[in-house]
C-alpha cells in the first residue's frame, strides 16, 4: 500500500510532535510516523529541565527562545505534564565560580530574563539542606520542569486537531520522494522530517549523530525537600565537554514531592544498551552527595539510563540536508531537546514554509560538517554506535 503525504515526520518524540503541532497551525497537511510509544524514547529518559544555556550564542538563542516559548503557554498544559515553575539555582563553590554566576547574571539581565545573584548567606536561605561551604549562587527565577511525555502527547494531540495524522510503523530506509517501511509498506511526501533522535542513523548513515548515555535516579516522595532545580556551575564543562564519561550534580524537585538526581554523560561503547553502569551512578551520586548531603539517608525507587543524541560541536541539526531533495532534519539535540523543543520547531517550520524564522539558522545548518576543517569531538563518527 502506497500513502501520499505532504510532510511526513518520522518520530514522534517531543521535537517531532511540536513541529507537528507548528507545521499543522500552518496550514500544513502533516502525518507522523512512529512504531513505538509517543514520546517513549530520548523524551521519556530525559529530565524535562526548561533551562536556558548559554554553551555557546547559538545554544542560548535557541534555549532561551524555548523556555520563553514554554512559558507562553504553560497555562494551556494538562496537569499530567507537572510544569511547574521552581526556578534553577546556580550553586558555586568558589570565589571563581562566583565570577562565573556574576558573568551569567550580567548575560540574563541584558536579555530580559529575571535573576537574583545569592551570597553564601542567601544561598542558605533559600536551600538549607545544602552542604556548607558554598560561596553562593545564582537564582533564575521563572525556569522550570515538567514531565516531557505528558507535554509531548499534548503537543500531538493539538497537532491532530488541527488535521495532523498519527501512522503506525517503522522506517526501514529513505527512497526518492519517500519511505520505506520494514513491513513493506511506501509512504510518499513532498517533505520528509528525520526527527527520530538516536534513530536517525539508521536512515541516514552520514549523520554526525552519537548517542551519548546518560543516568538517573529517582527517588520517594519528600515534599518541601529543596525548593528549586540546583545544578552546579560546572555542569556546563560536563555537557559541551569531549570526556568520554563525566558527571555533575543536577537534583530537581518534582510535582510529586520526589527527587530527581543527575546527572551523567557518557560515551560509551555499546551502543544503545541501556544496562546501568554502575561505577559511573555511584560518581554521580557522590557528586550529588557533595553538595546536598541529606540524600544519602533518602529511598531511591528506581534507576534508568538514556541516550541524548549529540554532535560534535552540541548543537541540534535543523534545516535541509544536501544531496537529498525534500529531506529535513530536526534531530541531535542531546539534552537540550524539551527545552529547545517549540523554539526548534518555530525555526524549522519557518524554513519549510519559505517565513524568515525568528532565530538564526545557520549555526543549526545539518550540512555545517561538511567542512573538513570543522572539529569534531571524539567517537563522534563512531559506527559501532549506530
Amino acid at each position: 500500500m502506497n500513502r501520499h503525504c505532504e510532510v511526513l515526520i518520522i518520530g514522534a518524540g517531543i521535537v517531532g510532535c511540536a513541529l507537528a503541532e507548528s507545521l499543522a497551525r500552518n496550514g500544513l497537511a502533516v502525518t507522523i510516523l512512529e512504531a513505538g510509544v509517543i514520546g517513549g524514547g530520548c523524551t521519556a529518559a530525559g529530565m524535562g529541565h526548561l533551562v536556558a544555556l548559554d554553551g555557546s550564542p547559538a545554544e542560548w538563542a535557541l534555549s532561551l527562545a524555548g523556555v520563553q516559548r514554554w512559558q507562553v503557554r504553560a497555562h494551556a498544559l494538562p496537569a499530567a505534564a507537572e510544569y511547574r515553575e521552581c526556578g534553577t539555582l546556580w550553586l558555586a563553590s568558589s570565589a571563581a565560580e562566583m565570577n562565573e554566576a556574576e558573568r551569567k547574571a550580567a548575560l540574563y539581565t541584558n536579555y530580559g530574563v529575571s535573576c537574583q545573584l545569592l551570597t553564601a548567606e542567601a544561598l542558605y536561605q533559600h536551600e538549607p539542606e545544602l552542604a556548607p561551604g558554598l560561596a553562593g549562587g545564582l537564582l533564575v527565577q521563572d525556569e522550570a520542569v515538567m514531565y516531557p511525555p505528558a507535554a509531548c502527547q499534548w503537543l500531538l494531540e493539538r497537532a491532530q486537531a488541527m488535521g495532523a495524522q498519527l501512522l503506525r510503523g517503522r522506517a526501514q530506509r529513505l527512497e526518492q520522494d519517500g519511505v520505506r517501511l520494514e513491513d513493506g509498506r511506501c509512504l510518499r511526501a513532498r517533505q520528509i522530517v528525520v526527527a527520530a533522535g538516536n534513530q536517525s542513523r539508521q536512515l541516514l548513515p552520514e549523520l554526525p549523530l552519537q548517542p551519548r548515555k546518560g543516568q538517573l535516579v529517582i527517588t520517594e516522595r519528600y515534599p518541601g525537600k529543596i525548593h528549586h532545580q540546583l545544578v552546579e556551575l560546572g555542569y556546563l564543562q560536563s555537557a559541551h565537554g569531549n570526556a568520554g564519561e563525566s558527571v555533575a550534580f543536577n537534583v530537581q524537585p518534582r510535582a510529586t514531592g520526589q527527587l530527581l538526581i543527575g546527572s551523567s554523560r557518557q560515551f560509551a561503547d555499546t551502543g544503545l544498551a541501556d544496562e546501568i553502569d554502575w561505577p559511573l551512578l555511584q560518581k554521580m551520586l557522590a557528586r550529588a552527595f557533595h553538595y546536598l548531603p541529606g540524600l544519602r539517608s533518602l529511598q531511591a525507587i528506581r534507576t534508568w539510563a538514556g541516550f541524548r543524541p549529540a554532535t560534535p560541536d552540541k548543537l541540534p541539526l535543523l534545516g535541509p540536508l544536501a544531496g537529498h531533495p525534500g529531506v529535513w532534519l530536526a534531530t541531535g539535540h542531546e539534552g537540550l531537546g524539551v527545552t529547545t523543543a517549540l523554539s526548534s520547531a518555530e525555526l524549522l517550520s519557518s524554513l519549510m514554509i519559505g517565513l524568515p524564522p525568528s532565530i538564526d539558522p545557520r549555526p543549526f545548518d545539518p550540512n555545517r560538517f561538511s567542512n573538513a576543517n570543522t572539529p569534531i569531538c571524539p567517537h563522534a563518527l563512531e559506527d559501532a554506535l549506530t
